[in-house]
C-alpha cells in the first residue's frame, strides 16, 4: 500500500502536469523571460513535489501550488534584483511614458499586489483562493486588489 507522502506526490505531480500553463503564465506575466518562468515552474513543481507530505487535502493542492509558486518567484527576482519602474524614477531617470501600457503599469506594482491583479483577472481565481495562495484574509486581499486596480487605472490615465 502506498503511503501517504508517495499518493500526495503522484497527485501532485498530476495536478503540476494538468496546471501547466497556468504556473507557467504566473511565472511569464512576472519576469518576461520563457527560460526563466520555466526555471521558476521547475523548482516551484520540485519543491512541491518534495514537500507533498504537508498537503493535508487534496482537494487544495492546486491553491497549495500557486503559493509554491509565488514564493519561487519572489525568491528569484530577490536573486535577480530586478528594478521597478519606482526605483527607477527614485534615482533620478526618466520614464518614457509613450509606450506605458498595462503590461508596464503591472510591473510597476509591489509583488503581492501585482499577484493578486494576476491571480484575479487573468487566471480567474476567487478572492477566496487567492487569500487561500497568499495565506491573508480576504478582507485584505479585497483592499489590496482595490487599492492596485487604482494604482493601475492613475498609471493608466498618465499615458
Amino acid at each position: 500500500m502506498r503511503s501517504e507522502k508517495g499518493a500526495n506526490a503522484a497527485y501532485i505531480e498530476q495536478v503540476l502536469l494538468s496546471e501547466y500553463n497556468r504556473y507557467f503564465r504566473l511565472a511569464m506575466s512576472f519576469v518576461h523571460n520563457e527560460a526563466d518562468a520555466g526555471d521558476i515552474v521547475q523548482s516551484g513543481a520540485y519543491r512541491a513535489i518534495r514537500a507533498g507530505g504537508t498537503l493535508k487535502n487534496k482537494e487544495y493542492a492546486s491553491t497549495w501550488i500557486y503559493r509554491i509558486m509565488l514564493h519561487e518567484i519572489f525568491r528569484f527576482q530577490k536573486r535577480e534584483r530586478f528594478v521597478s519602474l519606482e526605483e527607477i524614477a527614485e534615482e533620478g531617470y526618466e520614464d518614457n511614458y509613450e509606450d506605458f501600457d498595462l503590461k508596464k503599469a503591472l510591473d510597476s506594482l509591489p509583488g503581492k499586489e501585482k499577484a493578486v491583479v494576476e491571480l484575479r483577472y487573468f487566471e480567474d481565481l476567487r478572492l477566496e483562493e487567492i487569500a487561500e495562495i497568499l495565506q491573508e484574509n480576504v478582507s485584505t486581499v479585497k483592499s489590496r486588489l482595490y487599492r492596485s486596480m487604482k494604482k493601475l487605472r492613475i498609471r493608466m490615465e498618465e499615458e
